[in-house]
């Protein structure tokens, strides 16, 4: 008698620049994976596209592959999604309407300048935990919209995040749904009744019928039909935006621990439970809904693998080792700052004018100084944020994401900030992360992922050292948010 195949999830990691699937198993191992590559576009200074046709070929691709090396059918899907990023879909066609804003895109800036005053500042905060900045959705859906009014297809336009764009596909079209998580991240859901708020629609031109409907994080999605790539009838169980899912796979639950993901740009959350007070330069999210709701406080930073990658480009490295070993070839950054503000700062200073600059070159800059400045940048940004988010209790930071294989740049974040930074041993913890979240829905226990407690960084640096460098950067900051943009 031949034995049944052993159940697994089916998890979907759809980033800025890659989509992931892999096969996870009851206890927590991936069993088969899939990747393909994501392009990005970047059109006009500022503008950020990426093709949701492209998306899905490249999450199809991904699926794909990792079913290949698995035997049978998963018992459900999962997806962990880049946020913010908004698709504008045809309702009959299931075909895309117009480019995928992505979350780094800036042209709706004056935009919100033109919305912008102290009265609706607040008023946005309040209601919804965040800023009002063009990283978040709520401008790019108007801008989208806008544009498919002009083209006469306003009536059948469907627009939501990432995750609503992957699940219609995967539905054939039946489900037009947003995970709560990634609604709180469009500036227009109420953190209190999780659900759209009328407020914040009149306010940013958003007629509220038109948006998809607000899910649990462990709700019932719908059902794949119409693929040639999954039969009918497999159960979408879980959903989480990427950030959301790595907090939930570090198993960060109270606000001594928070996490932060290196990934195209960072995140930086950490648990704040029932509490959704708003704290300056910082988001208040809603991190999952289950149960109960699970908010935390959040700062994003637009630039920091990107930065990584520029600076390997203009330094003719290859990103990632090679950037890596450059760096390490010198004992600090002789002086040199890189502030990679290319579309302007995110967390805490939301500060879309400023602009990116490489300062303290002098005759004697070496190509491994500003390799090492760029590690530094990302790790001076994270350093930020976690001062905005006054995280006195925080003991520990979690690190996940591609760039936390640098032990020179985990070295010098733990350094930075005078705490211990823990890596996950699992690199695909977004990922992980939504399959727990399914796993809370099939009734499956929920594995730890981190028990072999992962790579930890204790900090070496003297606070004097520490507070130099702290100062090196703020000076160099000052300077980016001064200069004139164009």
């Amino acid at each position: 008698m031949t034995a049944s195949p052993a159940p697994y999830v089916l998890a979907l990691d759809e980033g800025t620049t890659n989509a992931k699937a892999f096969a996870v198993a009851p206890d927590g191992t991936i069993l088969s994976a899939g990747s393909a590559p994501v392009p990005v576009g970047y059109p006009q200074p500022g503008w950020v596209e990426q093709d949701a046709e492209a998306i899905w070929a490249a999450q199809a691709q991904a699926i794909r592959d990792c079913l290949a090396g698995v035997a049978g059918m998963p018992s459900g899907i999962t997806i962990s999604n880049q946020r913010e990023s908004v698709v504008c879909w045809d309702a009959q066609t299931g075909q895309a309407l117009a480019p995928v804003l992505g979350w780094q895109d800036s042209r709706t800036a004056e935009f919100c300048d033109w919305l912008r005053s102290p009265e609706r500042e607040f008023a946005v905060a309040e209601t919804t935990g965040l800023s009002l900045d063009p990283m978040f959705s709520a401008p790019k859906i108007r801008y989208l919209l806008d544009r498919v009014s002009a083209a006469g297809q306003a009536d059948r336009a469907r627009i939501g995040t990432v995750d609503s764009w992957i699940v219609a596909r995967l539905t054939g079209q039946d489900s037009y749904v947003i995970e709560a998580g990634n609604a709180s991240r469009t500036l227009l859901l109420d953190l209190a009744t999780l659900d759209w708020s009328e407020q914040m629609c009149d306010l940013f031109g958003v007629d509220r019928s038109v948006l998809p409907r607000v899910l649990a994080s462990n709700a019932d999605f719908g059902r794949t039909r119409g693929l040639d790539l999954l039969p009918d009838g497999v159960p979408i169980v879980g959903v989480l935006g990427d950030s959301h899912a790595a907090l939930f796979g570090h198993d960060c639950r109270s606000s001594q621990e928070g996490k932060a993901t290196y990934g195209t740009g960072s995140s930086v959350m950490v648990p704040s439970g029932v509490d959704r007070s708003v704290r300056p330069g910082v988001s208040t999210t809603l991190a999952w809904l289950t149960e109960e709701p699970m908010y935390g406080h959040e700062g994003n930073i637009v630039a920091s693998g990107t930065a990584m990658d520029w600076t390997a480009r203009l330094l003719g490295v290859a990103p990632g080792r090679e950037l890596d070993e450059l760096a390490a070839t010198v004992p600090d950054s002789g002086g040199v700052t890189l502030v990679p503000a290319f579309t302007g700062l995110g967390a805490p200073w939301w500060d879309r004018q400023a602009v990116g600059l490489v300062s303290g070159v002098t005759a004697g800059t070496e190509r491994g100084h500003v390799a090492r400045a760029a590690l530094e940048a990302v790790t001076h940004q994270i350093a930020d944020v976690l001062e905005a988010l006054g995280s006195e209790d925080l003991e520990v930071l979690h690190a996940d994401g591609g760039a936390t294989a640098s032990r020179l740049l985990m070295q010098c974040q733990a350094d930075l900030l005078g705490r211990s930074v823990v890596v996950s041993s699992n690199a695909e913890v977004s990922a992980l992360g939504a399959a727990l979240m399914g796993f809370t829905r099939l009734g499956w226990p929920l594995p730890d992922l981190e028990s072999d407690g992962g790579r930890r960084y204790e900090p070496l640096m003297e606070p004097a050292a520490r507070a130099a460098a702290r100062s090196q950067w703020g000076k160099a900051l000052s300077r980016s948010r001064m200069t004139p943009a164009g």
